[in-house]
């Protein structure tokens, strides 16, 4: 991870996809499989390595108090987003909808979900072309970049924080569902945009739709599926 950093045990939770290609790639990493926060043989383990830090990175578990109080100087959270704006879940997908501040945070965790002091963050320009998949990814690139600006604060054990004073937004996992149904959300007019966006999106971007906005034009082409196709 960095000089002086040596990592007592690393966690991956269940639903993991790539938990072979860890195992191939990092052979000596302690490694374990976790199925929930309240996972007997995961408390203990924990227990047993008495860490400095714990570092959650998208961790998809809330951690109980118990687990909190186990590293010696806490837990850390890298969180895809600009806190206090985006805690909680789908957090790209808020940004573009709510207009909201976009980035990553590193931040201590407490009792709330992603409402600890704020150790260092970056802000990630929402572009107007940007997808909630586009901009997961390059707010991803910029999570590794805060990481490794923290690494010296990580082997000093000294990172200095502060705490969230703005109420900012939250949204739970289920709350993008609220948004998927665009005909009970926006009436016949969304079934014609969306009729008007298949016919605009050929092989050619100069044939796509456009949206005149803020000076610039922005092309609009769209990918669909039938929900049952395999």
């Amino acid at each position: 991870m960095g000089a002086g950093l040596v990592p007592q045990l690393v966690v991956l939770p269940q639903s993991f996809e790539f938990t072979r290609e860890v195992r191939g790639r990092f052979p000596d990493l302690p490694l374990m499989i976790c199925s929930s926060s309240g996972d007997g043989t995961f408390i203990a383990r924990i227990q047993e390595s008495r860490p400095d830090i714990v570092l959650s990175v998208h961790f998809p578990y809330v951690f109980s108090d118990e687990l909190l109080q186990l590293p010696i100087l806490g837990t850390l959270n890298l969180h895809p987003a600009l806190l206090p704006y985006n805690r909680g879940w789908h957090t790209p997908s808020w940004a573009i909808h709510d207009g909201t501040p976009y980035g990553a945070t590193l931040h201590w965790v407490d009792e709330g979900l992603d409402t600890g002091p704020i150790v260092l963050q970056r802000e990630l320009s929402v572009k107007a072309s940007d997808t909630a998949n586009s901009l997961y990814q390059r707010v991803l690139a910029l999570e590794l970049q805060l990481l490794r600006q923290a690494m010296p604060q990580l082997v000093t054990g000294k990172l200095a924080s502060r705490e969230q004073k703005d109420p900012g937004t939250s949204h739970n996992r289920r709350e993008l569902d609220t948004l998927r149904d665009l005909k009970r959300n926006y009436g016949q007019v969304a079934a014609d945009i969306i009729r008007d966006l298949r016919a605009l999106t050929t092989n050619s971007w100069g044939e796509a739709a456009f949206l005149e906005d803020g000076g610039e034009r922005l092309l609009v082409r769209v990918e669909t599926r039938l929900e049952n196709d395999s």
